[in-house]
């Protein structure tokens, strides 16, 4: 099991911006678990699964207008 998280900006607090949106919606998947923050998002699965998400969540959030975004991938 591998635990991803995240944080994309830049970010207000409230309203995410449609490069967050797009960061959050590309997470969400059958096999993994996800975490919505005030500063960031948490993804937990298994390996693949999580790896797959944190590709789809760069691409979704750069492609969507992020300044910057932060992983940090761990074993859980």
């Amino acid at each position: 099991m591998l635990v991803l998280e995240f944080t994309v900006e830049p970010f207000a607090d409230g309203e995410p911006g449609p490069h967050v949106q797009a960061a959050l919606d590309a997470a969400e998947g059958p096999e993994v678990e996800v975490e919505f923050g005030p500063f960031g998002t948490m993804v937990r699965g298994p390996d693949e699964a999580v790896l797959a998400v944190a590709d789809r969540v760069v691409r979704a959030a750069v492609g969507a207008g992020a300044s910057q975004v932060s992983a940090r991938i761990s074993r859980a």
